[in-house]
C-alpha cells in the first residue's frame, strides 16, 4: 500500500452523551493522507460533536482515536489533535479589532526578541506572502470588522492553513464565499491534498461533494451509517442515506394560480448598492431573485423592509403607495422579512423557542402590563406544530436547536406579524437537505395560503425549483426578469454575469 493510502486518523465506536441524550453512538470515521473526506449527515446527525472532539474542543465518553499512528486515551492526548488538527468553523472565530495579519497568528504571535511587543512588519509580511500563496487579495494590515463576510471567510481558511495541520476540517466553506472565491478555494484544497494534507469537507451543497469528494462517510442520528467512494454514489443514493429514506422530488408540485398584485416597485434605488429596479409579485407567486455575490440582492430586500433608506423610486402595496422607514413601517405594511444570517439578525440565542417565536408580536399577547402566559403558550404550540419545529418543549433554548428547527423558529416569528408579502433571503443555507425539503414545502403552503414571496438564493437548482418567475441581478442592476419556463441554469448564469 502506498504511503498516500495510510491513515493518518482512525475513529472506531466513538460515543459521546449530553444529559443523557446520545450525540454519538458507536460512531467510526478513518481519513487518509491526501484526500478530501465529505461528512455527510443532517443537521444533528452528530457531525459538530464529532469534529469538536477531533479538534481537541470536547472528550468522548468512549471508544479509539488513532492519529498518525498513535492511540489516544486522556484529555492530555487529545491536546495533540488540536496541534495536528485545525477546524474552520462555519461560526467564524475572528476578533474584529485586530488585523488579518493579527487574527491570522493570533496565539502564535511573532514578537520582538524576547519583549512582549508583537513584531507587527513580521506579522504583515508572513500574512501577506500566505494571502498571496492561495491567491487572496486582501491588505494584511486591514481590521476584520472592515471586511465583507466572505472575505472573513478566506482569512479563517489562510488561519487555518497557517497552523501547517496534518488535517483541516471546513464545515461549510463555501455558504458565504462567492463562486470565483469557490473556485479559489477549490484550487486551494487541490493543492493542500498534493502535499499530503487530508480535508474534512462538510457541506450541505451537493454539487461541491460530488466535485471535490474522494471518500463519503454518512452520519444519521448520531449513528454511523456508511462510508464510500464518491464516485460510487450519486444525489439521490446520498440523499438516501442521510435521511433513511427517498425523497420522492426535492421541490414540491409546481402551481400556476395567482391573485392580486400584493407588491409593486417602480424605479427602486440606492446610492452605489443597486438602481432602477422594477417588479411586482402576485399573491401566490414565489419570486426568486438570483445573481452573483454583490450583485444587490439582499440590499434591495432590506430597503424593501425599511432596514436601509432608498433614495430613488417607489413601493406600493396592493396598488397603493406605501413610505416604509423602518421595520415597524414594513410590519404595518404586512411584509415579513427573514434575514439571511439568521444567528445574528433572527435570534436571540440566549432565549427560548417560545420567547424568539414572539419576540415581534408580544403586543398581541399583552393583557394590560402583563403578557397572558396562556395565550402565548397557545400560538407558540400552533406554530411549532405547523411548522413541525422539532423541540423538545418550548422552553429548550433555540441555541440547542439544529439550523433547520432554528430556521423554522425565524419563520414562525415572523408569520405571526400576519405578513401577506414575505421576503426570504436564502433561506436554506447551512441546513441539511431533509431540513431543506421541509423549508421547501412551508414556502410552497406560503404561497398556497396567498401570500406574495419573494425568495433570494445562490442556489440556482433552489432558484429554478421554487420559483414562478426569476428577477436576475448583476452589479446592482437589474438584468432580466424570466418565467419558470424560459430559464435555466446556463441562461440565468449569463444575465448574473458583470457585463
Amino acid at each position: 500500500m502506498s504511503q498516500k493510502q495510510n491513515y493518518i486518523l482512525e475513529v472506531q465506536n466513538l460515543s459521546k452523551n449530553f444529559s443523557g441524550v446520545k450525540a454519538l453512538d458507536q460512531v467510526q470515521l478513518k481519513i487518509r493522507e491526501g484526500e478530501v473526506h465529505a461528512l455527510m449527515g443532517e443537521n444533528g446527525a452528530g457531525k459538530s460533536t464529532l469534529m469538536k472532539i477531533l479538534a481537541g474542543m470536547l472528550t468522548p465518553d468512549s471508544g479509539e482515536i488513532v492519529f498518525e499512528g498513535t492511540p489516544l486515551h486522556s484529555h492530555r492526548d487529545l491536546k495533540i489533535l488540536s496541534a495536528g488538527i485545525a477546524m474552520i468553523h462555519q461560526e467564524m472565530l475572528l476578533v474584529p479589532e485586530l488585523t488579518v495579519a493579527q487574527n491570522i497568528f493570533l496565539g502564535k504571535e511573532i514578537r520582538r526578541g524576547k519583549t512582549w511587543w508583537l513584531d507587527d512588519r513580521s506579522l504583515n509580511q508572513k500574512a501577506t506572502e500566505l494571502l498571496a500563496q492561495v491567491g487572496i487579495a486582501l491588505d494584511a494590515r486591514t481590521l476584520m470588522k472592515n471586511l465583507s463576510v466572505a472575505e472573513m471567510q478566506m482569512v479563517e481558511i489562510v488561519k487555518a492553513i497557517s497552523k501547517n495541520a496534518k488535517i483541516i476540517i471546513m464545515d461549510e466553506p463555501t455558504s458565504a464565499i462567492s463562486d470565483k472565491e469557490v473556485k479559489s478555494l477549490f484550487n486551494i484544497i487541490a493543492d493542500l491534498k498534493a502535499r499530503g494534507v487530508a480535508i474534512i469537507y462538510i457541506s450541505h451543497k451537493m454539487d461541491e461533494i460530488f466535485q471535490i469528494a474522494d471518500t463519503i462517510t454518512v452520519l444519521r442520528d448520531g449513528k454511523y451509517i456508511q462510508t464510500k467512494p464518491a464516485a460510487e454514489l450519486n444525489q439521490d443514493s446520498l440523499i438516501s442515506l442521510m435521511v433513511g429514506r427517498e425523497l420522492d422530488t426535492m421541490f414540491p408540485e409546481h402551481t400556476e394560480a395567482k391573485g392580486n398584485v400584493l407588491l409593486s416597485v417602480q424605479g427602486l434605488g440606492r446610492q452605489g448598492k443597486f438602481s432602477d429596479i422594477n417588479f411586482e409579485v402576485s399573491a401566490g407567486e414565489v419570486l426568486g431573485i438570483a445573481g452573483l455575490m454583490g450583485a444587490g440582492r439582499t440590499e434591495i430586500a432590506r430597503a424593501i423592509y425599511g432596514l436601509d433608506a432608498i433614495d430613488t423610486g417607489n413601493i406600493f402595496i396592493r396598488g397603493q403607495k406605501a413610505t416604509i422607514k423602518s421595520p415597524q413601517d414594513a410590519i404595518k405594511n404586512r411584509i415579513g422579512y427573514v434575514s439571511e444570517d439568521r444567528k445574528a439578525v433572527g435570534l436571540v440565542l440566549g432565549m427560548s423557542v417560545k420567547e424568539n417565536i414572539t419576540l415581534a408580536s408580544i403586543k398581541k399577547h399583552k393583557r394590560g402590563l402583563f403578557v397572558d402566559d396562556a395565550s402565548e403558550r397557545t400560538a407558540v404550540a400552533n406554530m411549532i406544530e405547523a411548522l413541525r419545529i422539532k423541540t423538545p418543549h418550548p422552553d429548550q433554548p433555540v441555541k440547542n436547536l439544529s439550523g433547520g428547527n432554528q430556521q423554522k423558529v425565524v419563520i414562525a416569528k415572523v408569520l405571526l406579524s400576519s405578513p401577506e408579502i414575505i421576503i426570504l433571503d436564502e433561506p436554506t443555507r447551512g441546513i441539511d437537505v431533509g431540513a431543506k425539503f421541509e423549508i421547501y414545502k412551508l414556502v410552497k403552503d406560503l404561497a398556497a395560503q396567498g401570500m406574495a414571496v419573494i425568495m433570494i438564493s445562490s442556489e440556482l437548482p433552489e432558484i429554478l425549483g421554487m420559483s414562478d418567475r426569476i428577477l436576475i441581478m448583476a452589479e446592482g442592476k437589474q438584468t432580466a426578469i424570466l418565467r419558470k419556463t424560459e430559464a435555466t441554469q446556463e441562461i440565468i448564469m449569463q444575465y448574473a454575469m458583470p457585463q
